[in-house]
Parts: structure tokens; sequence; C-alpha cells
């Protein structure tokens, strides 16, 4: 195994995946609430913190799939945000059988088409490019960031941002290699789901919370004053509302 992970608690497992631009720092505050009660692996996905990045076309499902085997856990629970949660859901329509409970933070979801808003938003981003410390400040100043910049919790997120920048400079591709989209197969997803989701969001973000409601198991939460950064500034309430899913 040559992602890197760190394991915290005993119990049943729960496997942490972060968000994009990110790292497992994304977990900072959830991960020692969850230990009190749960063994908690939390991973750098492969190209963030201090996993390697990717040679080959990344295949973010095979990478969890060879860390749950490498720690010898039959089955987990996934806790994934934003683009953890992509993987997560795509892992658990994969595998199910491998997932105990799936648990989505305004989660990216495979297939799902962004409005020409996004799209139009990114490529003012990405036309900063090499201008590094420009494109974080771009970044940072959309919508869904607004309560956690104006938190105590901004530095962390800058600074998780400014080192996943720096890290894609590393990566020699930026494909990726994912099974058939899951938008697709929402109605297929047997694992029982809680999605949790702050009220402060991008537009798309809610249309993809929509798209969940086809899940025959699935509960959902939305917490007020929380942007898309719900972990780093609500890690209390999202604890709260994890354990007392997995304790049902």
């Amino acid at each position: 195994m040559d992602l890197y992970y760190e394991v915290t608690g005993t119990g049943k497992p729960i496997v942490l995946l972060h968000s994009g631009g990110a790292d497992l720092r994304d977990w900072t505050f959830v991960a020692p609430l969850l230990a009190e009660n749960y063994k908690v692996i939390a991973v750098d996905g492969r190209g963030a913190g201090r996993s390697p990045s990717p040679v080959k076309p990344a295949n973010y499902i095979q990478d969890l799939l060879d860390l749950l085997d490498h720690l010898q856990i039959p089955q987990a629970t996934l806790v994934g945000h934003s683009m953890g949660g992509q993987i997560a859901t795509d892992f658990a329509l994969e595998y199910p059988e491998r997932v105990s409970e799936l648990i989505l933070i305004a989660p990216e979801l495979s297939g799902f088409e962004r409005s020409l808003e996004f799209k139009n938003w990114m490529e003012k981003v990405n036309s900063a490019l090499p201008d590094m410390d420009k494109v974080a400040e771009l970044s940072l100043s959309a919508p869904l960031y607004q309560i956690t910049m104006a938190s105590p919790q901004r530095e962390l997120i800058e600074e998780m941002l400014r080192h996943h920048l720096k890290k894609i400079g590393e990566w020699t591709t930026f494909e990726s290699v994912w099974p058939k989209p899951a938008i697709k197969r929402l109605e297929h997803l047997s694992v029982k789901t809680l999605f949790i989701i702050g009220e402060v969001e991008l537009p798309d973000n809610k249309r993809v919370a929509e798209h969940f409601q086809r899940v025959p198991d699935i509960r959902f939460v939305l917490l007020s004053d929380a942007d898309h950064m719900v972990t780093l500034t609500h890690p209390n309430e999202l604890t709260h509302h994890i354990t007392r899913f997995l304790e049902e």
C-alpha cells in the first residue's frame, strides 16, 4: 500500500475520504471525535497530501479496495466529502458487500453534467494559471466557502489548497479511471446512506442532492449556517449526525 493513511481509535472501522483540493486534514476536527467510539482510517488520496502523485491514470476505486485489503478490513463505513463522496458512492455501487454504511457530505457525482455557470467559474479560475496564489484566491472566493473563509479555519483551508496546487505540479497525468457513471445507477445503491449538506452551497451541488433522492434507503440532513467545508466549521454537529446514524 503506497497511500499515506492514519489510524486512530478502536472498534467499528470508518474510512474518511477527503474533498478535492484538500487532504486528510479535511478531518482534523472530525476524526478525533469519531475515534472516541470507532476505528478511524483517514487517508490521503492519490496525488494529495503525503500520498504519491499519479504516474498513470488514477483509479481511486481500486485504491480504496487495496486500502481495505491491506488493513484486512472486510467491511467498513465510508464517509466521503465532496470528491471523496463521489469515490465512496462509486465504490459502494461496485463493492456493496465491503460497505456497511455510506455517509456522504456534499458529494460530487460521477456522470453529473455541471452547469454553464460552474464551467464559466472554473474557466476564470484556470485562466489565472500559472499564478497559483491567484488561483487559490479565486477558488476560495466562491460562495460555497464564504462561511469557512470567515471562520477560524480560514488558514487551514488556504494551507490545504496551496499545498494541493503545489502537489499537482508533480502529477504525471491528470486522467482517472471510473466505473459506469453513478448517476445512472443510484436506484441500485443498496447500502444504507446518510446524505449531509450545508445550507450555503452551489446550485449544482444542491442538484446533485436531488439526484440522490432516487437511492432506496437514504436520509438527508441539512445543516444551517454551514457551507461546503462543514467538516471544518461544524465538526461536533457533523459527528453527532454520523454517530446517531451508525448507532441506529
